[in-house]
């Protein structure tokens, strides 16, 4: 999960850390697990921009 997104059958309601809730009635949905999404908390692919570290 670290390295992309949850996927989610759809429609789903979440309900953020301070109740807020957000709606999608996309058939997939792309639950952003890293928190570098400017959607959050859709995935926007901000994961992809990560440099690894060696």
């Amino acid at each position: 999960m670290r390295t992309g997104p949850v996927l989610v059958e759809g429609p789903v309601r979440l309900v953020l850390d301070d109740g807020t809730e957000v709606d999608s009635d996309r058939f997939t949905v792309a639950i952003c697990a890293c928190r570098r999404s400017r959607d959050y908390p859709f995935c926007d692919t901000s994961h992809r921009k990560r440099v690894r570290e060696t």
